[in-house]
């Protein structure tokens, strides 16, 4: 007989061996106390305790523990978060998702999240809550670095990768369910949205990675349609289990993420996280009283301890060894993700070359400039932070690269004292845009303190919560973010560089011929004012700890420029939706990013899947077809040729219209061709992109049709080829 404490471990072996995860569930679930399933159902860590040490200390600084159950040797919930790496201890930063986005590479996607799932394993983790998969609907989003891009097809394809990676050694979590694309509001915004833009633009996304098999789902804080996402019993169970076959188990966000404890079991949600909170105190009694349901407690504690089952029986049973954590292998794929990620936006002539790439061999000075450039900035530092062990900032990259040169810096503070350290040199490169100042979570000091919100906190039991009560008091009178310090994060207040950047640039361009521009940010950044005045521009993001290294490898030509846009840039805020980054209500459409710019016939600055490359590349299209068994589904060959002299990477894009006539993306893939050689790929094209909105049935009919596809470098692109996928 096994020892208790084995019970879990022998209930996986019966999992390997072919026994039903469900059923054997509902086996551990009777030998657990009523007290052990409540405890299944929130966090195991008293609730002023926790936020001791996670609003006054630091978030996540070890594995939180939600349902662990010591006893029987049930692992629980053993959370971790992301997504640009594991933010306990000192782990790799990747860059951020909004960079690996712009990579437009599944594959490689699914490597970054195999990496982030043996740091997380190493660490003491069993789930990262990393797999942030939320459309910006506007590209002030503060916490748009979090998520992939504006496109529900490229979110949805590069989330699943990311599952598919975890998922070999972490559950994985995707969040926010869903419509949570504001952040300074998110606790009291209520989106106002239709089934078509709800099932056809804004939710596509979290059925696919419910389809590659995500373990869990985080409801977001907003309310949809007028019900707190955290008890929507429409999108916990309607939608999400009934309609999309979810068998995994539902947690909310932290803290505020539920507004009633027995509503919510009633309408789906598994577990309040991360503390013993609001379930802790009320839901002994309302079972007592028949306010809530016994049957609703065996359900959440059946998907909690399934989804463990399953997936304890599908990985290996050996801990990874703390030394992969931030080790040589890591570094490496973090500078290869944020080299192939940096999008080249602009590359004219300099003295009759094209500005980009320097050539090393015949730089003997170089200008590094701007407040950024010397600057460790990895991002937010909200709930995504990574304490790495080292960054590399763009100055620390390109001094290593160009050891017999000389490199200069220049924090920008004085402009023409900057340019004419840019004049004495080659060349010059600025580095510019945000910091975690500008833009990344934002929990306002008022939320704490909030009468509606801290009714949500149970009552202190003694001094020593009472004290830690009454220092959330202080923090909520003092304003400011609790996330990064004072004023830190939120929605952007501009989509356009600040002023003394601006300044730096125009003084530098006017004095180096050669400059070359490098913006680190999140979003779309505006740059009319000044982008005729440069020859070279490139979007380096939030690069993670190799950045600067990488910055140098494409700067220099040691790779391609290989990244291709997440998101369209508009000419002018007057073509986004309306944004109001503190309103209480706010209606979602399908309209925005690049097809609210088609529908207005507003050119964008630069469109979705956008990027120069440092070759030429043109592509053969071989043969289209398309399943009669599966209408939604055609295959595009291509055959694609490097014109030029050096080898590169590019990313064939697929677009189709609607019968609105609304441009949509419908397939991608990426392809490294040798300098005068060839690749061909097949591209898979997913035309319920494309179908018909059918109120009645709730769903996108796909046409049957002959649809018309077009094989391009970006959307819009005027060279784009045209071919037919036959009708089905």
């Amino acid at each position: 007989m096994l020892a208790s404490k084995d019970i879990f471990a022998g209930l996986v072996g019966r999992v390997r061996g072919g026994e039903d995860a469900g059923a054997l569930a509902a086996e551990l679930a009777g030998l657990l106390t009523p007290e052990e399933k409540l405890g299944l159902l929130d966090g195991d860590t008293p609730f002023w305790e926790g936020m001791r040490v996670m609003v006054l200390e630091g978030y996540v600084t070890t594995p939180v523990p939600m349902g662990e159950v010591a006893r029987l040797g049930i692992p629980g919930v053993q959370f971790v978060d992301g997504p640009r790496g594991i933010c306990v201890g000192h782990s790799t930063a990747f860059p951020v998702s909004m960079a690996r986005g712009a990579t437009w590479d599944a594959a490689l996607e699914a490597r970054v999240g195999t990496a982030i799932g043996l740091e997380g394993r190493a660490q003491g983790g069993t789930l990262f809550a990393g797999v942030c998969i939320n459309l910006p609907r506007h590209p002030a989003w503060g916490r748009a670095q979090e998520t992939y891009g504006e496109d529900p097809l490229l979110l949805g394809t590069m989330g699943a990768a990311l599952v598919d990676g975890v998922q070999h050694n972490l559950m994985a979590c995707a969040k926010h369910y869903a419509t949570n694309s504001m952040e300074n509001a998110r606790f009291s915004v209520d989106v106002i949205i239709d089934d078509e833009a709800l099932h056809h633009y804004f939710l596509p996304h979290f059925r696919q990675v419910v389809e590659a098999g995500a373990c869990s789902i985080m409801s977001a804080y907003n309310s949809v349609n007028g019900e707190w996402a955290g008890q929507s019993e429409e999108m916990l169970t309607g939608i999400l289990r009934d309609r999309w076959g979810f068998t995994g188990f539902t947690m909310t966000d932290f803290i505020w993420g539920m507004r009633d404890p027995v509503a919510s079991l009633r309408a789906g949600q598994d577990i309040e996280a991360p503390f013993a909170q609001q379930r802790a105190v009320a839901l002994a009694e309302a079972l007592d009283s028949g306010a809530a349901s016994w049957d609703d407690v065996e359900r959440s504690c059946r998907r909690i301890l399934s989804t463990q089952l399953r997936f304890f029986a599908g990985i290996d049973d050996v801990v990874p060894p703390l030394d992969v954590v931030a080790g040589p292998d890591h570094a490496a794929l973090a500078r290869e993700v944020a080299a192939t990620s940096m999008v080249l936006l602009k590359n004219e002539q300099t003295q009759g070359a094209a500005t980009l790439p320097l050539a090393a061999a015949e730089l003997s000075s170089l200008a590094v400039l701007g407040r950024l450039a010397d600057m460790p900035n990895t991002g937010d530092h909200g709930s995504s932070d990574v304490r790495a062990p080292y960054v590399v900032t763009a100055l620390d990259g390109l001094r290593a690269a160009l050891p017999g040169a000389r490199i200069v810096h220049d924090d920008g503070s004085d402009p023409d004292a900057a340019a004419g350290a840019a004049a004495d040199a080659d060349a010059a490169v600025v580095v510019v845009g945000y910091t975690a100042m500008d833009e990344g979570e934002w929990v306002g000091g008022d939320i704490l303190g909030r009468d509606d919100l801290w009714a949500l906190y149970p009552d202190p039991a003694d001094a020593a919560d009472q004290s830690v009560a009454d220092a959330l008091r202080e923090v909520a009178r003092s304003g400011g973010s609790v996330v990064g310090g004072e004023s830190a994060g939120g929605d952007r207040a501009s989509l356009r560089l600040r002023a003394d950047d601006v300044a730096l640039i125009r003084a530098v361009a006017a004095r180096q011929p050669r400059t070359v521009v490098a913006i680190v940010a999140a979003g779309a950044v505006l740059i009319e004012e000044w982008k005729d005045e440069v020859p070279a521009i490139l979007v380096a993001w939030y690069s993670g700890m190799e950045g600067g290294n990488a910055l140098a490898d494409v700067l220099l030509g040691r790779v391609d420029a290989a990244g291709r846009l997440p998101f369209s840039v508009p000419t002018s805020e007057e073509h986004l939706p309306w944004f109001d980054r503190d309103a209480t209500a706010i209606t979602y459409d399908k309209w925005f990013g690049q097809r609210l710019l088609d529908r207005l016939g507003e050119p964008a600055a630069f469109p979705l899947g956008f990027g120069l490359s440092y070759t030429s590349f043109v592509v053969e299209p071989l043969a289209t077809l398309r399943s009669a068994a599966d209408p939604a589904h055609a295959e595009v060959r291509v055959r694609v040729h490097n014109t030029g002299q050096r080898p590169g990477r590019h990313v064939v894009q697929l677009y189709a219209h609607d019968a609105e006539g609304a441009r949509h993306l419908v397939g991608f893939a990426p392809v490294t061709v040798a300098a005068g050689g060839s690749e061909e790929i097949a591209i898979g094209a997913e035309l319920s992109r494309i179908g018909t909105w059918d109120a009645a049935a709730c769903t996108a009919i796909v046409p049957r049709s002959a649809v018309e596809i077009e094989i391009s470098a970006y959307s819009g692109d005027p060279a784009a080829i045209r071919v037919t996928a036959p009708g089905a």
